[in-house]
């Protein structure tokens, strides 16, 4: 997937107002409208300037799309980095003029999911405020025991020049104990204010686990590559496992083979019911660093009648 320069394909700076995209954006629909423009390519041009304008035309998709930073260049392999819209908050919506087959794979990525829906517009009969989005990381361990976080929220706007600014904001937020992956927290009232005396709406932070360097989860269900000696996988032992609630002492079974997967019931993300743990067995080799390792690998080799690819045929 290649990264999209929004700046370059609409000719403006980074910092441009939003008055002078809106006059890059006319002047250049006109140059490459389908309609009055039949050169090869004239289309597919028209259809990226319009991306580019979804984006920078919306204070709130500009401000995510600028916290990726400026050392990308146009047709370079991307991959959003980790966590990369953590901490803003949005009132707004995804595609709000045509399809999604309209846009590119580098907008779904960034805007597909976590800017779903559009901008609901208030009449004089709906005084109630917009309700806001954000994404919460948050630690696996805090799932498994409940926490209470301080966080930070950039909320982007125009000043009085019409130039893209960010309003910050700190909350307390308690973090229930079994919370998964994708619910939402809703902290009430704290959504746009209501008008003409109507009620705010409020927020929602959709969660997240940070990456873990030793877990994935799956649901409910974690998951840990557990290193283990040849010998613990072939005689069976006792060994400690690190798990989010603590370490345990688990019984590791005789003839074990690397990939295979133990369950500890109920020791996964609590809940009714709780997840399960999976200890995936991975079988480490010690190395062959001296003379003495290697003349042991080496008997290891005469005494075992043993080929690995016997199933293969070779």
């Amino acid at each position: 997937m290649e990264y999209k320069d929004y700046y370059k394909i609409m000719g403006v700076k980074r910092d441009a107002t939003q008055d002078e995209i809106k006059r890059a954006y006319r002047k250049l629909a006109r140059k490459y409208h389908p309609d009055v423009n039949t050169d090869t390519g004239s289309e597919e041009k028209f259809k990226l300037l319009n991306e580019a304008n979804e984006v920078l035309k919306d204070p709130e998709k500009r401000a995510a799309y600028d916290n990726l930073g400026s050392n990308w260049r146009a047709g370079q392999e991307f991959k959003a980095p980790p966590n990369w819209n953590e901490s803003f908050e949005f009132s707004g919506g995804g595609y709000t003029e045509g399809n999604a087959s309209d846009f590119s794979d580098f907008f779904a990525s960034l805007f597909g999911r976590d800017f779903s829906g559009t901008r609901s517009g208030h009449t004089a009969f709906r005084s109630r405020g917009e309700d806001h989005h954000a994404k919460l990381f948050i630690e696996l361990e805090d799932s498994y025991h409940g926490a209470t976080r301080t966080i930070t929220l950039r909320s982007p706007e125009l000043d009085n020049k019409g130039r893209l600014v960010t309003r910050k904001r700190t909350l307390k937020v308690r973090i229930p104990k079994g919370v998964r992956q994708g619910q939402h927290i809703r902290l009430a009232g704290q959504g746009s204010p209501g008008i003409k005396g109507g009620k705010a709406g409020d927020l929602y932070l959709e969660v997240e686990f940070s990456p873990h360097r030793f877990y994935h989860v799956e649901d409910r269900d974690v998951y840990l590559d557990l290193p283990v000696a040849p010998w613990e996988a072939a005689l069976g032992a006792k060994v400690k496992v690190p798990t989010p609630d603590g370490v345990i002492d688990m019984k590791l079974p005789e003839g074990a083979s690397s990939g295979s997967k133990l369950r500890l019931k109920g020791r996964g993300i609590p809940g009714k019911p709780p997840g399960d743990f999976y200890v995936v067995v991975q079988i480490v080799l010690p190395p062959a660093g001296s003379e003495k390792a290697k003349d042991f690998y080496r008997k290891m080799e005469r005494e075992f009648a043993f080929n690995p690819r016997s199933e293969l045929g070779v």
